[in-house]
């Protein structure tokens, strides 16, 4: 009986233990199964989870064997002499099947959960430990195979964040990865949260024709899946550049990274960032000794006009950002030209540099940007550069 169910089901014929006897005892004495018995099942059905047994297969098995035990019982059990007497022996042969299916699949349940917060986890250190950059990187490597990730090729690292509002990562992880995998395929490709960020790992070179407009392009691509999931939802998105190996991963994180982080200081209004964006941006405050210095020089004085140095600021901003064009300023800031000239006097007055001369537009446009990754005047500027 057991066999014959276990082929019906397409399951293993262990994972019934006890359950005909069980059965057949109940049908002979009408006894319900004991603590014992169902604890004893319930482990069969985690069992049954951790081998991979869907739980439908596993409740296929407990009812065929059910029903074949049923029609190999004698005809004429003593408890079978009456009606009432065959209408017992089912209810008791019911009984267990109801509660041994019962427990199966509890336990079946309690298996998968576990198993998948275990995976679950492993994943969540192993996306940290790439992204880090382990130093052991044999087992990285090892680890990265499950995940269908080859480091010996080039990847890039795709970062998203909600720019207007909050919103749950994990059922944007979820649509997206569907919508990443349908484009890049399975394999190269991870997609994880971190830090309230959303983390994208696609292979770092395209191959074959793409057939969404702007497909090759990752980071239209997520931005655009990314709007198309909530349209009340504001994305930023940036990447870094593709790197091979393990460190690369974790060198275009950073990449990405530090990207999203400039955007922010600067006020960037773009939410697509190419890695191209920033590189000046980057490249001028890896020296950030250099970079307190300009600000110190040019634009300190600026603290000394009334109201404080912000107003003058965001005024220099607006003009470089406006092409130097003094109207066009103006409009930016919802002011008067004659309220920008003013102001161009006060930072002549202050600093003895002019944003209307050419020669000097430069430094002051270095400066302000500097200010703005320092987070000057809102933050104090450091008394000497990190060593």
């Amino acid at each position: 009986m057991a066999r014959a169910a276990a082929a019906d089901a397409r399951a293993p014929a262990e994972l019934l233990g006890e359950y005909l006897d069980i059965l057949i005892d109940a049908a002979l004495s009408g006894r319900r199964p004991s603590k014992t018995d169902l604890t004893a099942v319930r482990g069969l059905g985690r069992r049954a989870a951790e081998q991979g047994v869907d739980a439908n297969q596993a409740v296929d098995l407990y009812l065929s064997a059910a029903w074949r035990m049923w029609q190999q019982l004698p005809t004429r059990l003593p408890s079978q002499q009456t009606g009432d007497g065959v209408r017992a022996t089912a209810e008791a042969v019911l009984r267990v099947v109801t509660d041994a299916v019962e427990v199966l699949v509890e336990g079946h349940q309690d298996a998968r959960r576990q198993m998948i917060r275990q995976e679950e986890s492993a994943r969540r250190e192993f996306v940290d430990d790439l992204l880090r950059g382990d130093t052991d990187v044999s087992r990285l490597v090892q680890r990265a195979e499950p995940f269908g990730l080859d480091l010996g090729r080039k990847h890039q690292v795709l970062l998203a964040g909600a720019v207007s509002s909050t919103t749950r990562l994990d059922g944007v992880a979820v649509a997206m990865e569907r919508a990443v995998v349908d484009r890049f395929g399975d394999r190269d490709v991870l997609i994880a949260t971190k830090d309230d960020l959303l983390v994208l790992l696609v292979p770092g070179e395209l191959d074959g024709p793409a057939t969404d407009a702007g497909a090759h392009d990752p980071i239209r691509f997520v931005h655009r899946r990314l709007e198309q999931l909530g349209k009340r939802v504001r994305w930023r998105v940036t990447a870094g550049r593709p790197y091979p190996g393990a460190y690369g991963i974790a060198r275009s994180y950073e990449e990405a990274r530090e990207a999203l982080l400039l955007a922010g200081r600067l006020g960037l209004a773009d939410e697509v960032l190419q890695p191209r964006d920033v590189l000046v941006y980057r490249a001028l405050g890896r020296d950030q000794a250099a970079l307190v210095d300009l600000v110190d020089a040019v634009l300190t004085p600026l603290r000394h006009a009334r109201g404080g140095a912000e107003p003058l600021l965001d005024t220099l901003e607006a003009y470089f950002a406006a092409g130097a064009v003094v109207t066009q300023t103006a409009r930016r800031l919802h002011v008067s030209v004659r309220t920008v000239t003013y102001r161009f006097a006060r930072i002549r007055a202050l600093t003895g540099h002019d944003p209307a001369d050419p020669t000097q537009h430069l430094t002051l446009h270095m400066a302000v940007t500097g200010a703005r990754l320092l987070g000057w005047p809102g933050i104090p500027l450091p008394t000497a550069a990190p060593s």
